[in-house]
């Protein structure tokens, strides 16, 4: 029951266990709410029969004590067991929910823009928290005392348990009923509400390019038509959901009128007592508050549905996994008939082969879109292969666990990301333990003297989100420095200084040269001049391995290499006339 649970609800398994808790606190809670109806019932009874004695007096004083110190233990006990439990539970949840995005292949985030992410984490998770300690205990624990109290009406009088209780299953199935049409609605709901994530957060990313090009007015009518539809969305479900809990709640209320009619009939004819009939309205009045809201619960259960899928997709998706212990003998990276496709539609690799050796610099390069970055990434193992085998120095990297395959490498990419740290703290990245005479003997070698120490604080200076304090260049360069300091035995450069101006990429380069020694280095680049020393070049065009060999050797087929380097040529001598 436990697994089921936390399956069907996302949880871990203390989270499930804490959730059963929780449904019995709310049962018992429940029940003890009864006592004052049970005191009320027997001080009716003896003021009717007028038989109150000192003894009735402090049994009736004693009794309210206890019922009230029952009450408060138990709504102590429901505190617990449903708000604190949940708190817990939501962070581990959240934890739960990074751990695995951290072991996912990056294809997954492919199908995933960050706004659907952040929200799934946060939004998600939020709403969940308020599942799991104001809908779903109460509900469950509003239909067990319920059932419970209903089954002792039947022992009193089985046709005033009937007036009673005959509306229940007919307001819950109107709730339950109306599932499938709850959920499209959310589903629409939550989709408005992502777009419109997106589309704020596009709005503040790409804010210069927009005023760049007078823009603003055009972008933002669609960001109000976004926002627009949220309300919209926000409004049928709302009603859509009022329409069933309201049916349904306006039903339960007949159940008093029902009980007092029957109740009145009996009463007339001498079947029932005056007191059983009093019984009988108290309880239904006290019995039907708690299910009045449980519908509502209800209706927020069934919409809670689609924030658990959402969870459970992530969850539930294949993870990469491997020992921890590497075997390689060497570092030559062999790429054996290698496929691959995103979302398995189109190829983008299709069997490709070659082998980076070590101690050489190995480059790729082709026209865009011929699948250089892919090769990259799956190199490293930041996605799987379809079909065919990577290895390092002999060794299957798809066997390894992807953190402890990462150790042998260094990549700087051509889109470099930073932290809102000083500068010391972003190449200390490349390994967390060195020392700040290691941290700045790399940075010297990345050439970040020139920029860190004009700041105010030099090296501590802080360089704000993503490095926005700097240029696209300085932000290069720290990424460079990082690679520096790990000194990995594979180097992954992905159009490394591309960013960089004439005379920094010279430096760059020759920093480089001494980093790369007798290592295994795989570099992407579209300038020729940069693979011009290579000692072997891969060029890829649409997705196979085209041409293969030595800068010279390539010049001499006059293939793709050769007709890419006279364009580049050509270029070079451009002007403005």
């Amino acid at each position: 029951m436990i697994k089921k649970i936390q399956k069907k609800y996302a949880l871990s398994h203390k989270g499930a266990v804490d959730l059963v808790k929780g449904i019995l606190a709310c049962t018992l809670q429940n029940i003890v709410f009864m006592l004052p109806v049970g005191l009320l019932y027997l001080l009716v009874d003896d003021l009717l029969k007028g038989s109150i004695s000192q003894s009735h007096i402090v049994f009736y004083i004693v009794g309210t004590v206890v019922a009230l110190l029952l009450i408060a233990l138990s709504t102590y006990l429901q505190y617990n067991c449903t708000f604190l439990a949940t708190y817990v539970e939501s962070g581990v949840r959240r934890i739960t929910l990074a751990e695995r995005l951290r072991k996912i292949p990056l294809s997954f985030f492919g199908k995933k823009d960050l706004a659907d992410l952040t929200s799934t984490i946060m939004a998600d998770c939020t709403y969940l928290e308020t599942a799991f300690s104001h809908f779903i205990p109460p509900l469950f624990g509003a239909i067990i005392s319920t059932t419970l109290i209903a089954i002792s009406l039947f022992f009193v009088d089985w046709k005033l348990a009937i007036a009673s209780l005959w509306v229940l299953p007919i307001a819950f199935c109107i709730v339950l009923f109306s599932s499938k049409i709850q959920q499209k609605l959310n589903k629409k709901s939550m989709k408005a509400k992502i777009e419109c994530a997106d589309g704020i957060q596009e709005c503040i990313e790409t804010i210069q390019d927009i005023k760049s090009n007078n823009a603003e007015e055009t972008y933002l009518k669609g960001l109000d038509k976004k926002i627009d539809n949220v309300e919209k969305q926000a409004i049928k479900t709302e009603f859509g959901t009022a329409v069933f809990v309201g049916s349904a709640q306006m039903i339960l209320k007949l159940g008093i009128a029902t009980t007092a009619l029957v109740g009145a009939y009996q009463l007339i004819n001498g079947s029932i007592s005056v007191i059983t009939m009093f019984m009988f309205l108290l309880v239904v009045s006290r019995l039907y508050d708690p299910l009045q809201g449980s519908l509502q619960n209800l209706a927020a259960i069934i919409a809670s549905r689609t924030n658990i899928a959402r969870m459970n997709e992530i969850l539930d998706h294949d993870i990469q996994q491997g020992t921890e212990i590497m075997d390689n003998k060497g570092y030559d990276i062999d790429f054996n008939n290698v496929s691959f496709s995103y979302n398995g539609k189109e190829k983008i690799l299709n069997n490709v082969n070659f082998t980076a050796k070590q101690g050489e610099i190995t480059a790729l390069v082709g026209p865009s879109g011929g699948g250089k970055t892919t090769v990259s990434r799956l190199a490293s193992r930041f996605w799987d292969t379809d079909s065919g085998t990577i290895t390092v120095g002999g060794m299957d990297i798809s066997k390894i666990e992807p953190e402890t395959l990462l150790s042998l490498y260094s990549i700087v990419f051509q889109d470099v990301t930073l932290f809102n740290n000083t500068i010391m703290e972003n190449i200390r990245i490349g390994r967390k333990d060195a020392t700040d005479e290691e941290v700045l003997k790399a940075a010297k070698l990345a050439n970040c003297d020139e920029f860190a120490k004009k700041l105010p604080n030099g090296y501590n200076s802080e360089i704000g989100e993503n490095g926005c304090e700097l240029s696209g260049g300085e932000r290069q360069r720290i990424s460079i420095a990082r690679a520096f300091l790990k000194d990995a035995p594979i180097i992954l450069l992905d159009e490394a200084t591309a960013s960089l101006d004439v005379e920094n990429e010279t430096l760059i380069q020759n920093a480089l040269s001494k980093l790369i020694k007798d290592k295994t280095v795989l570099i992407i680049a579209h300038r020729m001049r940069t693979v011009a020393d290579a000692d072997k070049i891969v060029v890829l065009a649409n997705g196979t391995v085209a041409e293969s060999g030595t800068p010279s050797e390539l010049e001499k087929q006059n293939g793709i290499y050769s007709h890419m380097a006279s364009l580049q040529k050509q270029s070079n001598s451009w002007t403005i006339k």
